[in-house]
């Protein structure tokens, strides 16, 4: 999506209450939905990648998700495969599952409702060159050792997610 595309502005209950360009959005810091795929090929293994610097948002930065915006008008489910299948570079992926959504807010104007989703990609992928500067399909072991060594800049939306997915995961003991 460019910055002048149109989406949706939400409340806090997630029901939507106006549009503005994605760019006027970023920038006033009004509320917007959002989608998260972690990407698993047939190992397991999740597709990590660094986003490129021409980012609106997180530029540079380590994802271990795909994803973005989620346009005027679409559902959380369209935009989760249409997001998956642009950022791997893929088509016939099937349809993401939906694990669960919650609202993340930094408090420094950055706040959106965010699904987040888990989908299989056995296909080769060809990311797009203008979103993925990077990309490895790694263990969940070395992308939890990558987490907590420092080492990497992971953005901070999908890190949030992250640990959600850790604790919302069957066998934990917090479900959100």
């Amino acid at each position: 999506m460019s910055a002048d595309e149109i989406i949706d502005i939400v409340d806090g209950h997630d029901r939507v209450v106006g549009q503005a360009p994605r760019g006027e959005a970023y920038a006033r810091g009004l509320r917007h939905r959002c989608v998260f795929v972690l990407a698993r090929d047939a190992r397991g293994r999740v597709f990590v990648h660094r986003r490129t610097a021409a980012k609106l948002v997180f530029p540079s930065l380590y994802d271990m998700f795909v994803g973005g915006v989620v346009g005027a008008g679409e559902g959380y489910d369209e935009a989760a495969l249409r997001e998956a299948e642009e950022e791997l570079g893929v088509s016939g992926l099937p349809r993401p599952a939906h694990l669960f959504t919650f609202l993340y807010d930094d408090g420094a104007g950055r706040t959106w409702w965010s699904a987040v989703y888990e989908v299989l990609c056995e296909q080769p992928v060809r990311p797009q060159a203008e979103e993925v500067a990077w990309y490895d399909f790694l263990p969940e072991a070395e992308v939890e050792r990558r987490l907590g060594e420092g080492g990497w800049a992971w953005v901070p939306d999908g890190v949030a997610a992250y640990e959600r997915l850790r604790a919302w995961r069957p066998g934990t003991s917090e479900r959100r």
